[in-house]
């Protein structure tokens, strides 16, 4: 057993005591804890034990101690062994607790150990311990007495690989861009001629004399607020965010520029801090940061609206030269006079416009009456124009009809005249002319001399008169 191997051994009395006797018990009393370096055997740590003293001998009841007067030795003992030490291992079961200490085991490959820092060393600590870091610590071996486990106290911690800073830099910003306070969505615009700016920065370091040379020279009309706080030490990140916060409170202020000249990355480390990242991201003004030089890149840079590479950059940037600014309002006033003028141009023109739609009445009439005399000109003239078409086309057809009928009536005329010829040929008058005479009888000639009798009187017809003759004899020659 444990305890027993810690516990005082009897001492052998031969001269005294039976080895059969069985030892007296006793009552468990605690017996006060050996002091460092005092061996818990009542014979020296070497060598064959100690010979046996006459008052040695009178006591032969064993030493048992309590678990409690156990534990509290075994602490004692690893404190003052182990006082201060470094120790190297691998983070596992990180718990932050609510009461703010870290509870946490280190380990490596053969073991592990329980460790704990206390809120008191923690809070000192550039970044957040989690689970799989391999960190250096320093701190003492000590017992929780209640428990009887050996832990070891962290009093410091430093991160194996990138230093603290770094890694406390990294975390942080992994955690705002979660967040979305570097979303370029939530950036917002410079205002370009700034009529109040506010700066917030140390008053007397070189930073601020920079950016008053370079708005003095470019920028004369802007009004110039600076908000003083300090840029570095442990003060800085809680004045940094009330001069933030002042600046907004000034209710003519357009523009906030926060910021400082370089140093190392310790110098410039309140500009990594949440508070202030946290405070430029809540800025009701648009906020321009301007830590360092070119090549230092910190938290506010990102949550900023605006980075600029350095605190004069960052006061160019807010103010244009003033020669850029006239010639932008000479150019604004060439186009503002342009469009001036354009549109009186449009005005005039619509004014013309509607004087000729706002015509005197009575013209109106008279242009009417006009038109309506040129229509009757036209219409008359298309009716002569008509008359005399048709005239010509008339006479032309009149004489054409003439000429038509002409031809007819010579061609008649001549048929008229062979025909009458002909029937002239052909008129039994001719044949009078050659002596011969007509007979009739009652109006009908007589071409049958059978068909007279004696008596019948008988008209004859000669070429030239004609004479009534009565009949004495007929004779009919058959023919």
């Amino acid at each position: 057993m444990p305890a027993a191997q810690l516990t005082t051994q009897p001492t052998t009395q031969p001269t005294t005591t039976s080895p059969t006797t069985p030892p007296t018990k006793s009552s468990p009393v605690e017996s006060p804890p050996p002091s460092a370096g005092q061996t818990l055997h009542s014979g020296p740590p070497n060598g064959p034990p100690a010979a046996p003293t006459p008052a040695a001998s009178v006591n032969l009841e064993p030493k048992i101690l309590t678990v409690g007067a156990l534990n509290k030795l075994i602490r004692r003992r690893l404190e003052d062994e182990f006082s201060t030490l470094w120790l190297r291992g691998e983070i596992s079961n990180f718990k932050a607790h609510p009461s703010g200490h870290f509870y946490f085991s280190l380990k490596d490959k053969e073991a592990q150990i329980s460790a704990v820092m206390f809120r008191g060393f923690n809070s000192q600590l550039r970044f957040k311990p989690e689970d799989g870091m391999e960190v250096v610590v320093r701190g003492k071996i000590t017992v929780y007495e209640p428990r009887g486990n050996y832990q070891i106290f962290c009093e410091t911690m430093e991160p194996v690989g990138a230093g603290a800073l770094q890694k406390a830099f990294e975390q942080l910003k992994r955690k705002l861009q979660a967040e979305g306070l570097f979303d370029s969505s939530r950036k917002r615009a410079i205002p370009t001629a700034p009529r109040h700016i506010a700066i917030v920065t140390s008053p007397s370091g070189a930073a601020i004399r920079d950016m008053l040379n370079v708005l003095g020279r470019r920028y004369k009309a802007a009004k110039i607020t600076i908000v003083p706080c300090a840029v570095q030490g442990v003060k800085a990140t809680a004045e940094i965010v009330r001069g933030l916060e002042l600046a907004n409170r000034l209710t003519d202020a357009d523009v906030i520029i926060v910021g400082r000249g370089g140093g190392s990355v310790e110098d410039m480390w309140s500009f990594n801090e949440e508070a202030v990242a946290r405070a430029i991201a809540a800025s009701r003004l648009p906020v321009i940061s301007a830590v360092g030089h070119e090549v230092d890149f910190t938290i506010a840079d990102f949550v900023a609206d605006l980075r600029a590479p350095t605190p004069s950059a960052a006061a160019e940037l807010v103010a244009k030269n003033a020669d850029e600014l006239s010639a932008s309002i000479r150019r604004f006033e060439r186009s503002l006079v342009a469009s001036y003028l354009g549109h009186i141009n449009r005005l005039v023109e619509r004014v013309r416009t509607s004087q000729r739609l706002l015509m005197d009445p009575r013209r109106k009439i008279a242009d009417a009456i006009i038109r309506c005399d040129d229509l009757i000109d036209r219409l008359e003239r298309m009716i002569y124009e008509s008359i005399d078409r048709t005239r010509l086309e008339l006479d032309m057809n009149t004489d054409r009809m003439k000429s038509r009928f002409q031809r007819r009536l010579d061609f008649a005329r001549s048929r008229f005249t062979k025909s009458a010829a002909m029937l002239d040929g052909l008129s039994p008058l001719k044949v009078l002319d050659r002596g011969y005479a007509i007979a009739t009888r009652a109006g009908r000639a007589i071409t049958n001399a059978d068909a007279l009798s004696k008596g019948d009187l008988v008209e004859v017809r000669l070429a030239k008169g004609k004479f009534e003759a009565e009949i004495t004899r007929s004779k009919f020659d058959g023919v």
